[in-house]
């Protein structure tokens, strides 16, 4: 698609886009004014992880092309759970740990956003509104816009129901809710556009047309404008693996929850596949600069990788982090450093699993978690990926093992 506006053109040529109501309107007025955009988090965790990245980096975005962001925190629609691609209903939260979430979330965006500038940043909790909500008046204003027939044909419905999972009333109610957060934020905020994972597509033309059609019965001639939603792919890794897990667990955005080195290795050790897509969604790189790096072939990728881990690990966490990530990469996998390597000699007896070896380190608690460590990619021999859970040892070897992003071992067997 060919967009005008510099802020739509951009979005479109890192690969965000994936589907827009009414595009044409929305890229003319993206030329003509500033317009104030909002993105929402629930607030499940004390830090967002890296399968939000996508939408951290649209916010910045944002900012950049002279664009006002708006994070909506779900401070009330985590009380809920969204059961947009979920098999099973959330863990319900109380009030303490949703405020302990959001207050974490909050602190984690500072490092990626602009709260000073003209077009600062702005945080809103939609508890705000949600919670002050009498249920007839809402179900009377709110609730008759809604077609139960259509609500049953969105994914996160039907999918649910063709597996005969149980839905509740409860997240049944999630997407009027979200819906009624644009039609708020329109009114309080002059917010015009939301965007979301293209898994929200449904609860996003709720929010749209819920706002046309209130503004439209109040005849509110100042708030008589269009709205709209934008949505971007959902983003999968080149071997399948759902962007922002590893097999240690989250790749969390917090250096308390995960230390900045083992975020750089993330980065550092995708497929090869991934590279030139990550560069585009993950940094601020001139889409130029990354075209060069594109052209990188076999081992010369490694150079666009590390570039890669610096750039999302700059942004994260800062330059100096990034700086003391890449200097500590480069020991262990460049200069060999023993003493990044904790020293284990192993006795051979009869024979010895790499499971067993794996196990024997403390790097997992058991031998089936060892199996899943190498199914997933996530054990090196010598800088060498591992793939046989059934590889044995017999004789005396010594060697270097890796196990995930930030546990190495010495390994001397006797």
């Amino acid at each position: 698609m060919n967009f005008k506006s510099s802020f739509l053109n951009e979005f479109y040529q890192r690969g965000f886009y994936a589907n827009c109501t009414h595009p044409e309107i929305l890229d003319d007025i993206f030329c003509k004014q500033k317009i104030k955009t909002y993105i929402g988090f629930d607030c499940t965790a004390q830090s967002l992880h890296a399968g939000s990245l996508i939408q951290i980096m649209i916010l910045r975005l944002l900012q950049k092309h002279n664009h006002q962001p708006i994070i909506l925190l779900g401070g009330g629609t985590t009380k809920i759970g969204d059961p947009s691609g979920k098999d099973s209903a959330r863990q319900i939260l109380d009030d303490k740990q949703i405020q302990q979430n959001l207050n974490g979330i909050q602190k984690t965006l500072e490092n990626f956003l602009n709260f000073n500038s003209a077009n600062k940043a702005l945080i809103v909790n939609n508890n705000d509104w949600l919670s002050q909500l009498n249920y007839i008046d809402f179900l009377r204003q709110v609730g008759r816009h809604f077609s139960i027939n259509r609500m049953l044909s969105f994914d996160s419905v039907k999918l649910r129901i063709d597996r005969e999972q149980n839905l509740s009333f409860l997240e049944f109610n999630y997407m009027i809710l979200q819906a009624y957060d644009f039609y708020q934020l329109n009114q309080s905020h002059n917010c015009i556009l939301q965007i979301g994972g293209s898994d929200q597509w449904g609860n996003i033309v709720n929010g749209v047309e819920l706002t046309r059609k209130i503004n439209f019965e109040k005849n509110d001639k100042s708030n008589l404008r269009e709205v709209f939603g934008l949505t971007t792919p959902l983003l999968t890794l080149a071997n399948g693996q759902k962007m922002g897990k590893s097999a240690d667990g989250a790749i969390w955005l917090d250096k308390n929850m995960l230390e900045p080195f083992a975020y750089f290795q993330y980065f550092r050790n995708i497929d090869d596949k991934d590279v030139v897509k990550f560069l585009k969604l993950f940094t601020d790189l001139d889409l130029a600069k990354i075209d060069e790096l594109s052209k990188l072939k076999d081992q010369e990728i490694n150079k666009a990788k590390e570039i890669l881990a610096f750039e999302t690990t700059k942004i994260c966490h800062g330059l100096d982090e990034a700086n003391n990530s890449l200097q500590k990469a480069r020991e262990i996998f460049i200069n060999k450093s023993s003493d990044q390597f904790v020293l284990k000699e192993i006795k051979i007896e009869n024979g010895k699993k790499l499971t067993e070896i794996i196990q024997a380190c403390e790097a997992c608690e058991s031998l089936s978690q060892a199996k899943k460590l190498i199914q997933g990619n996530a054990v090196k021999i010598d800088d060498a990926l591992i793939l046989d859970i059934n590889l044995s040892f017999n004789q005396p070897k010594t060697f270097n093992l890796q196990v995930g992003k930030k546990k190495f071992f010495k390994i001397n067997l006797i």
